[in-house]
């Protein structure tokens, strides 16, 4: 039997984990909030590394005390060119410590994430959570519809589309999208190892593209674990998903220059085409998209959830507004101030991203010189240094934060 229809005043389409932060942070601001779709839990050694502005957004939400237990810290990320480029490219290290933090963020298997981000959703009073297939979004004069395959329908002031790359509440609301492709296919997986972490990321960059392991909670069988995404070409990835899991395990030891000993595969193992895509607007009419929704690109410098939590906080201050003001918080206002907060940082994010990966693909002696002159720089002046690295991890701090220390 189909459920009721139902009346909220905002419709999250995904539940993944952008869509059910969404769905949180929303309800947390005193909204009534529906969050539909299947919980995306995928395994196959996907995690998601945290910087400290996401695990700040987090606190303010009172939802990271519920997931301390299942995240490993990141105290520093360490850079290693592997290019084998004709000019130097010195290694490069940025450190907790360096700007007064105890952590650079946190690293979470993703299987983990989404089944405790969706029980606090259950427990949450004002979250309506169910899983449902969007069929069609139907517009009135002052509210939007959704109408499911069941036959169910939710109305709503406003839907939140976080329903992934390939977004049907986008594209029922017609909103274009622009999409490229790399010759890169990323290897995940999670590996346990002979020698500890001591809680940092290593990202090795090579002519295929950047090899990154990033810590994670220890098991009892497995004191030493981090999790892994290696891009390569297309006929490499081929050719190693016929490996047996040691012969595997062996050649990722290999790529890595055995850094943490031996190793051995923890968890089955992904294979993912690396692709970009970002949308004509972030917005339709009472509609809002965020997350994968919204952008996507290759998973460089552990952007991809961090940039959807700044798309959460900036779409509940835009509404939080709307509302203050007495406005219609799905109306366009309220949308467009969306739209203006948040088209600066992924346009920024999407380019470098964009830009880093290519330079590493590409055997140009001038693309290696510019590279190693910004990797040189950033390792000798420490101002520098710190300044990218609050700008990757605190994007939306005060900018007077000192940076006097050399």
């Amino acid at each position: 039997m189909a459920e009721p229809d139902i009346t909220v005043d905002i419709l999250v389409v995904g539940a993944g984990a952008a869509g059910l932060s969404a769905a949180l942070a929303l309800a947390n601001s005193g909204y009534n909030v529906a969050a539909v779709g299947a919980l995306e839990a995928a395994g196959n050694g996907r995690t998601v590394a945290l910087f400290e502005g996401s695990l700040r957004f987090l606190r303010a939400q009172k939802l990271w005390p519920h997931l301390t237990d299942i995240a490993a810290k990141i105290v520093a990320i360490e850079l290693i060119d592997a290019t084998n480029a004709p000019v130097p490219i010195p290694n490069l290290t940025f450190a907790a410590e360096e700007v007064g933090l105890q952590a650079l963020g946190a690293n979470i298997e993703n299987n983990k994430l989404v089944p405790r981000l969706a029980d606090l959703a259950r427990q949450n009073p004002n979250i309506h959570l169910t899983q449902e297939w969007l069929d069609d979004i139907v517009y009135g004069e002052d509210a939007i519809s959704a109408v499911f395959t069941s036959g169910h329908r939710i109305n709503a002031k406003l839907i939140v589309a976080a329903d992934g790359q390939r977004s049907t509440a986008r594209k029922k609301a017609g909103i274009g999208t622009r999409r490229w492709t790399y010759p890169q296919v990323a290897l995940t997986a999670l590996l346990a190892h002979e020698l500890p972490h001591h809680d940092r990321s290593i990202e090795f960059h090579t002519r295929s593209g950047p090899c990154t392991l990033v810590p994670l909670l220890p098991r009892a069988e497995a004191p030493h674990r981090s999790s892994l995404v290696w891009l390569m070409s297309a006929v490499e990835a081929e050719r190693r998903k016929a490996l047996a899991p040691a012969a595997l395990a062996d050649e990722i030891a290999s790529e890595v220059e055995e850094i943490f000993g031996t190793m051995r595969l923890d968890s089955d193992v992904g294979f993912f085409p690396m692709a970009g895509m970002r949308v004509a607007r972030l917005t339709g009419r009472r509609i809002a998209l965020l997350g994968e929704a919204a952008h996507a690109f290759p998973p460089l410098a552990a952007q991809g959830l961090n940039l959807s939590l700044r798309d959460i906080a900036a779409l509940v201050t835009c509404v939080d507004a709307a509302r203050g003001a007495g406005q219609d918080i799905g109306g366009a206002p309220a949308l467009r101030r969306y739209a203006e907060a948040r088209e600066p940082d992924i346009d920024i994010r999407i380019r470098g991203i964009d830009l880093l990966n290519r330079s590493m693909l590409t055997d140009f002696l001038p693309v290696d010189l510019a590279r190693g002159l910004g990797f040189f720089a950033m390792s000798a002046i420490g101002p520098l240094r710190r300044a990218a690295l609050l700008e990757g991890i605190l994007p939306d701090r005060p900018h007077h934060a000192s940076t006097s220390r050399s």
